[in-house]
């Protein structure tokens, strides 16, 4: 059996904002969250770019105990999972109850690794890093603190697909829930920003060096990008059953329709418009759907020059012209490997609102950008279907189609 699967809750912790309010009026606003970071540039980093995220206070919220195996990652993932469980209507005396899930992306704990290994080199004692460090070590940090946080019965994974990551922790959840597997998966997406996540990718040559004004360093599909820009964050996708949501009484915010993937299977790092084209046509024959009924489509691209010619073509050769496309890293950057989860929370805002968010910096078409319709200023439209895409390195392609119900 074939379940509906749909959307009941949503949750964002970003450089435009700590909640969907001020998250929504960014993205209406064309509101950068790329700032100049001068500990980067003390440490020797080629650029000083970053979307900022602060970490917030989890005292209030959390005891001692329960924040003891957190670092980056959990943090900002406790943040966004705690607003879309909210927003579902879900607490922990449910979640206890039944069978809820947790599938979420992420591909790095890099900065509580360099801080438990310095501990000890300073010490010349493991005993004294800390009972919490190994929590925060692991690559499953988001899964192992949240499910115990809040009780969850389920599924419990971390996927780790480089920027793919959060887009397809989305498509399993919905996979799992189609088959009958799950009536409820937690899914979404987390990035730790600090100096050690960042200093190996910055090394490659790929971020923008444009510090004069780093509100316009991410430019998108413009002619005259020169890299992309770092930041992270997390973001929350709730995913039910249609059953299960309508027998709880919640409110029912959108429907997965379509879930394509791919594998490029070339080279490790670079671009392969087949592989894309391919995630594109497997999410649109499952969704059962024409080109013509998608309304809108979130770009992954990054700010690099052959990483959105690629996509611009994929597109194309696709979707034609018509569909309005942005990027919503134009004022993000790129979030890495909660991107995929945070894009399909920003363009859910935009369906809810009737507008799309536009891509900033756009002000130069390149040949392959000038044949598909980028939208460069915010325009009010009605969005009862998207589409978006997620690309990681190792040629990991994911597509998500969203439609109203």
């Amino acid at each position: 059996m074939n379940h509906r699967v749909v959307i009941t809750g949503i949750g964002i912790y970003s450089c435009l904002g700590e909640n969907l309010e001020e998250v929504s009026k960014s993205l209406y606003a064309g509101k950068s969250g790329i700032v100049f970071d001068q500990v980067r540039k003390d440490f020797g980093f080629r650029s000083a770019l970053t979307g900022m995220v602060q970490e917030p206070d989890l005292k209030p919220f959390l005891s001692r105990r329960q924040r003891l195996g957190m670092h980056q990652p959990a943090i900002y993932a406790y943040m966004s999972t705690k607003e879309a469980m909210e927003m579902a209507r879900l607490d922990i005396d449910f979640l206890e109850t039944t069978e809820t899930g947790i599938i979420f992306g992420n591909d790095s704990t890099a900065a509580s690794v360099v801080e438990a290994h310095d501990k000890a080199r300073e010490k010349f004692d493991t005993t004294l890093i800390g009972s919490g460090a190994i929590f925060q070590n692991m690559n499953s940090t988001v899964n192992m603190n949240l499910s115990t946080i809040f009780k969850l019965k389920g599924i419990n994974f971390t996927l780790s697909a480089a920027c793919a990551s959060g887009s397809h922790s989305i498509g399993m959840g919905y996979i799992m829930i189609r088959q009958g597997l799950q009536e409820r998966v937690i899914c979404g997406g987390a990035q730790e920003i600090n100096i050690a996540a960042m200093c190996s990718f910055d090394g490659l040559g790929t971020f923008s060096v444009n510090e004069t004004d780093p509100t316009k360093a991410s430019r998108p599909f413009d002619r005259d990008r020169d890299g992309l820009v770092p930041s992270g964050g997390a973001a929350t996708v709730i995913l039910e059953s249609y059953e299960a949501a309508v027998k709880r009484g919640a409110t029912i915010l959108a429907e997965v329709i379509g879930y394509g993937f791919s594998s490029n299977g070339d080279h490790i790092s670079n671009p392969s418009m087949d592989g894309q084209v391919r995630s594109l046509n497997m999410a649109l024959k499952q969704a059962d759907i024409k080109v013509g009924e998608v309304d809108y489509i979130n770009a992954h691209a990054t700010s690099t020059p052959v990483g959105d010619s690629s996509e611009a073509k994929a597109i194309g050769e696709v979707f034609g012209g018509k569909v309005p496309v942005s990027s919503t890293k134009s004022m993000t950057g790129h979030e890495c490997w909660m991107a995929g989860a945070s894009e399909v929370v920003y363009s859910m805002l935009m369906m809810q609102q009737s507008f799309i968010a536009p891509n900033i910096n756009f002000e130069n078409p390149d040949d392959e950008s000038a044949k598909i319709n980028i939208i460069a200023k915010t325009k009010e439209q009605k969005i009862d279907c998207f589409l978006s895409n997620s690309f990681g390195f190792g040629g990991t392609n994911s597509t998500l189609i969203i439609r109203k119900v």
